[in-house]
């Protein structure tokens, strides 16, 4: 047999495995995303009808109505406040460690990237105790750093990824005509590395807004989040509103996935210019 032939094979057998993993997700989602059409209150194939009643529950004027919509906000607000933060810190120490007279880098660099290591249990256990003594339990910026936390680690693999690519001598060359640090920054640098910083901050969000175990260990019960609200739902009463909040929450995540991959794609292309 030839080399191209096993080259062949072996390309062969890792697409039909790829795409068996990925049919092995995507299940529990092309079963589960119908079921929020159903017309009845019950989980069952065939369903008796489509309705879109579940949706009407969740933007209704109803009690439960307005928990949703407060639960919506309360997440986007913690998202968008925590990937700001997580990116201000990635980006920053990213710049730190791409420097090469940086003491103690590697070092550094782990310490940076360890939430993406440790289990989420163990990071917010640690954060009780931590956020107890300086009286950020239960408050809205507890958990917005805590978040901020959790996605900065995105924020720098992303950003290092772009600087790999990033002649510094562009630096250099503004610093020599008189230009201010900040201003290289913000003029030079920063647009050449922005789809990595942008992609950073979106896996960011996406990191706060599907949280749910930092947010049950350090938010009060009335501090609900789209994923607290759904963790609630199920354990009081699993109805289809919980698949239609899902739902919603599944498009918004792919949404922003899409929008990280042509960030990435961008940022490839731009890499390959310099």
């Amino acid at each position: 047999m030839t080399t191209t032939a096993i080259e062949r094979i072996a390309s062969t057998l890792v697409a039909v495995i790829a795409i068996a993993v990925l049919f092995f997700l995507m299940v529990p989602l092309l079963v589960a995303v119908p079921l929020s059409f159903n017309a009845e209150p019950y989980f069952s194939y065939p369903m008796p009808g489509l309705s879109l009643r579940w949706y009407q529950e969740i933007f209704g004027s109803t009690v439960k109505g307005i928990e949703w919509r407060n639960a919506f906000f309360n997440s986007v607000v913690i998202g968008v406040s925590a990937s700001i933060l997580a990116t201000v810190l990635g980006t920053s120490a990213s710049l730190g460690i791409a420097r090469g007279d940086l003491p103690f880098k590697q070092s550094l660099q782990a310490m940076m990237l360890s939430p993406l290591v440790i289990p989420v249990v163990v990071y917010a256990t640690g954060a009780v105790y931590f956020f107890a003594r300086v009286s950020l339990i239960g408050t809205y910026p507890g958990l917005i750093v805590a978040h901020a936390l959790l996605g900065t680690p995105f924020v720098m693999i992303t950003v290092t990824a772009s600087l790999a690519g990033y002649d510094r001598n562009l630096t250099r060359a503004g610093l020599s005509l008189g230009a201010s640090p900040w201003r290289v920054f913000r003029k030079v640098s920063l647009p050449l590395i922005g789809p990595g910083v942008a992609s950073g901050a979106l896996f960011a969000f996406v990191t706060s807004w599907d949280e749910i175990i930092v947010t049950l260990f350090l938010a009060y019960p009335n501090q609900q989040t789209i994923p607290r609200r759904l963790w609630a739902g199920v354990n009081e009463q699993l109805s289809p509103v919980v698949i239609a909040a899902s739902t919603l929450l599944f498009l918004v995540t792919l949404c922003l996935l899409v929008v990280t991959e042509v960030l990435r794609r961008r940022n490839a292309r731009l890499a390959g210019t310099l």
